[in-house]
């Protein structure tokens, strides 16, 4: 019998804590993105919420090529609620929050997909690296997000609003991780905090 996603992560993960944080992250920056950017179903709302909650499960054999044995994990096992194409999905927004950005000649899973689930696959694995690179320290700095989106212009500007002005922690990982979001947008990206 298959287990959801939240079995799985408790099942093979070391740091359900993160997993949790990148989640909540995921979903505020998919929320805003479908609100200002680009508008998406709730189902790929929900392939978001597991995918972020999976991503690190890799972990569990090894912690070099990780993302790898994230997707690997998934396809293996399944994922209860999803079909075998939304699992195949998930597991690759898993496999591209870290490391080589989607290849349609190089990668053998991402290479079975149609041209819109290879969208799919890089809106959602763009919002996972952002989220992955804001809790990269394992702080929980980040309180909310808010996205002001220049159309003419084609710049998110993310506006990170922290949990405390007392420190704000260095957003540079995220920052490094935002070449997927900007392809799967067609947009360029700042991050920056919000003091108000």
């Amino acid at each position: 019998m298959k287990l959801s996603a939240e079995e799985l992560l408790d099942k093979f993960s070391k740091n359900t804590l993160h997993s949790l944080e990148v989640q909540r992250l995921a979903l505020i920056i998919f929320d805003e993105t479908s609100k200002t950017i680009k508008e998406m179903p709730d189902r790929y709302r929900e392939y978001l919420k597991a995918g972020a909650l999976l991503h690190d499960i890799g972990y569990f054999i090894d912690e070099k090529n990780h993302n790898k044995h994230s997707m690997n994990m998934i396809l293996d096992n399944g994922i209860r609620g999803f079909d075998e194409t939304e699992t195949k999905i998930i597991a690759c927004i898993c496999r591209y929050h870290r490391g080589g950005l989607p290849n349609k000649n190089e990668h053998d899973v991402y290479s079975t997909f149609d041209k819109k689930e290879r969208k799919i696959i890089k809106r959602l694995a763009g919002i996972l690296k952002i989220s992955d690179g804001l809790d990269s320290g394992h702080k929980n700095f980040v309180k909310d997000i808010k996205i002001n989106f220049d159309e003419d212009n084609r710049i998110a500007e993310f506006l990170l609003i922290p949990e405390t002005l007392e420190y704000l922690s260095d957003i540079s990982n995220a920052i490094r991780k935002r070449d997927l979001y900007e392809i799967g947008f067609k947009c360029q990206s700042v991050l920056k905090w919000y003091i108000f």
